[in-house]
């Protein structure tokens, strides 16, 4: 066909063919795995694995086998368990029956959200529902509580235990105790009637913040008609739209999405209601000061304390950042008066592009999958001894034919675990970028390490024919995130899998993965692998400092925010009582700790799902940006390559998991004393400079 193809298109195809050659040329396996579309052929004679190299899981039906072979070993380890003294062997015992179950619910409780085939999808699901059922029977079991009670509450046993045994030990003490099974019989079946109505609460309101909001078209006017979704005589808004450069779109979005709903109102309510009757009802003041107990925070007061500091330290702060903001949208649009909280998001990335040039086209040409798979594969080297391999998938081990699977292969170790990367989008697949832990890490009797297998979920382009899958700024930073909550999990060396990696208080299971967020926007670390995907051009140093520069700008009105959203999770979970509305609540932590005036008849926080799933715990995400600011700025900051302090920062806080107090990881990798007050220091510092 090239005949009919003019000399100078003629010539541009060729460029072009050349570039993509020159591109391709220079990947290597690693780059190639993820910037190529995966080419899986037809095999007919290859020996299904199972999903995960389960052999269970060949089809549907293996999912009965795999619950049913899991309960009966469970019930064989619980026979040991409470027959055997009194001791360490208690607590391996305990940790073995802990990792039968969850190597088959956490497998299927992921299988039953992501696998696309509905057959799967169902049978997982009901797998995860029989091995949870278990589990509750489990909870109430006398004789297993009364097994670890002995060990817990005899002094001579616990001082002959290590560390991280004394702690896995306490820890199963207490899911006992949030259990009720302490509780005589009455309280004790109120109890689990509360647990099973939270989970069901849980489950609805999470459904209801994300559901689309409907309005009869009569309600409306005309102009509203041919802006929003027309689903016969209604209009469907099923977001904010906070990106339009119409500001009536996006004031109509936010007045209508955020419209007090009765029906919401009522199940958070409950929600609130039932996890305080709960709590109390195990013997704690509120549900706040039980969800907290085994933090990094330890109880509600240290954070009022954490939040309430740094919010004063923000307001002067955020005041200046505001009032540029409604300078910028006055020079933007002359005619307005007010800036508005439907105004927030849209301004923010508006000034963002004008002072930092911010294109994310542009800068997307140099961040194809690949070179950031062999960035963050070289600073692990670096940091670790630790590569990122990709390796053949076995037929049927994946639910899907575009998952990558990596091998982490460290230096003088060998292989630490392996991470499956469903980095692709596909239609109904779930919209949220998270790790997920299929097998947790754990040291067996013969003195081996069971490896641990993570999924990393984000929504990533395919490769096309003219390119590879290409990332914005934005998505590089998720990707390094949720790399790092991968890792936590592959450089843990726990003792027992229910502390392993990210098993840990969720105010430092976020560590890891924000401080990966810093090596992402660092000059040099970027320097190292951002090149074009073509013509393989360094990212130019003055693109760096844009971006980077970009990443600070308005940083403190967006931590306000997040003080706002905490102090209010803190408050449902501390001190709402039966009778009050949610909107009280908010109104009184708006009026002393939010910059944006309140919108009459809205309810953002009937929109806000972490309530439900974090639960007395938002702050945590503030917490751990303060001590991965620290470990940044006084271990990387100098030399983000720095192999000793990479070292030492798996041996102090990595490898622990959640196995030893996340305060004294912090001591011992920062050598000092853990302070709230420095930490807001380090906040307050870090979103200036």
């Amino acid at each position: 066909m090239k005949q009919f193809l003019k000399p100078k298109l003629l010539s541009h195809a060729r460029q072009l063919a050349k570039n993509q050659r020159l591109s391709v040329a220079t990947w290597n396996a690693l780059a190639a795995s993820f910037n190529n579309t995966p080419q899986r052929k037809f095999d007919f004679f290859s020996k299904n694995v199972g999903l995960f190299q389960v052999p269970e899981l060949k089809s549907p039906d293996g999912f009965k086998k795999a619950k049913e072979n899991a309960m009966q070993e469970g019930w064989k380890l619980l026979d040991r368990a409470v027959n055997v003294t009194p001791g360490e062997e208690t607590v391996v015992l305990f940790d073995e029956l802990s990792d039968t179950l969850c190597r088959v619910a956490d497998l299927s409780d992921f299988i039953r959200c992501a696998h696309p085939d509905s057959e799967f999808s169902e049978a997982a699901a009901d797998a995860h529902l029989g091995i949870g059922t278990m589990v509750e029977e489990l909870n109430t079991h006398m004789d297993l509580y009364n097994c670890i009670k002995n060990v817990t509450e005899n002094k001579n046993v616990m001082e002959s235990l290590d560390v991280e045994t004394q702690t896995v030990a306490n820890l199963f003490m207490y899911d006992f105790k949030i259990s009720g099974i302490h509780l005589d019989h009455e309280q004790r079946q109120k109890a689990v009637q509360l647990h099973e109505e939270i989970l069901q609460l849980t489950s609805t309101f999470l459904q209801q913040s994300h559901s689309p909001v409907a309005f009869p078209k009569s309600d409306l006017p005309d102009e509203f008609h041919s802006r929003f979704k027309q689903v016969g005589d209604n209009l469907v808004i099923s977001s904010l739209h906070s990106d339009s450069a119409d500001e009536v779109i996006r004031e109509a979005s936010y007045r209508l999405y955020y419209y007090t709903n009765p029906e919401t109102e009522a199940t958070l309510c409950r929600l609130l209601e039932a996890r305080n009757e709960v709590a109390q009802l195990v013997g704690f003041p509120t549900f706040s000061q039980r969800a907290l107990k085994s933090t990094m925070a330890k109880n509600p007061q240290s954070v009022y304390k954490f939040l309430n500091t740094l919010s004063e330290r923000l307001k002067p702060l955020v005041k200046k950042e505001l009032d540029d903001l409604k300078s910028f949208k006055i020079s933007e649009t002359p005619l307005s008066t007010s800036f508005q909280p439907w105004d927030l998001h849209y301004y923010v990335n508006k000034l963002k592009e004008k002072k930092a040039l911010i294109d994310p086209v542009l800068y997307s040409s140099f961040f194809s999958l690949g070179d950031c798979m062999n960035g963050l594969s070289a600073l692990y080297s670096s940091l670790f001894g630790v590569t990122l391999t990709a390796v053949p998938v076995q037929k049927g081990e994946t639910w899907n034919n575009d998952i990558i699977k990596l091998a982490v292969v460290h230096r003088t170790e060998g292989v630490l675990g392996h991470i499956y990367c469903d980095f692709f989008n596909r239609p109904g697949k779930p919209q949220q970028d998270c790790h997920f832990t299929i097998r947790g890490g754990r040291r067996l009797r013969d003195g081996s390490y069971q490896s641990p297998i993570v999924v990393l979920m984000l929504h990533l382009p395919s490769a096309s024919f003219s390119q590879p899958p290409l990332l914005t700024p934005s998505t590089v930073n998720n990707l390094f995130h949720e790399m790092g909550h991968a890792m936590h999990s592959m450089l843990a060396r726990t003792r027992y899998q229910h502390v392993t990696g990210t098993r840990c208080s969720t105010d430092f299971a976020e560590v890891p993965s924000v401080l990966m967020e810093y090596f992402a926007m660092d000059r040099r670390v970027l320097s190292s692998f951002a090149k074009h995907h073509k013509t393989r051009e360094t990212l130019p140093l003055e693109m760096i400092n844009k971006l980077c520069h970009a990443d600070k700008l308005c940083a403190t009105s967006e931590m306000q925010t997040q003080v706002f959203y905490a102090l209010v999770d803190q408050h449902f979970h501390d001190d709402f009582k039966p009778g009050m509305t949610t909107n009280q609540v908010v109104d009184k932590v708006h009026a002393d700790h939010y910059f944006m005036q309140a919108v009459p008849n809205t309810s953002w926080h009937l929109r806000f799902p972490h309530f439900a799933s974090y639960g007395a715990k938002y702050y945590s995400y503030l917490m751990s940006r303060a001590v991965a600011s620290r470990v940044w700025n006084k271990c990387f900051k100098d030399d983000p390559f720095n192999n000793e302090m990479g070292q030492r920062y798996r041996s102090e806080m990595l490898c622990h998991g959640g196995g030893k107090d996340p305060a004294l990881m912090f001591e011992s990798m920062l050598q000092e004393d853990f302070n709230l007050e420095s930490l807001v220091d380090t906040l307050i510092i870090d979103s200036q400079s």
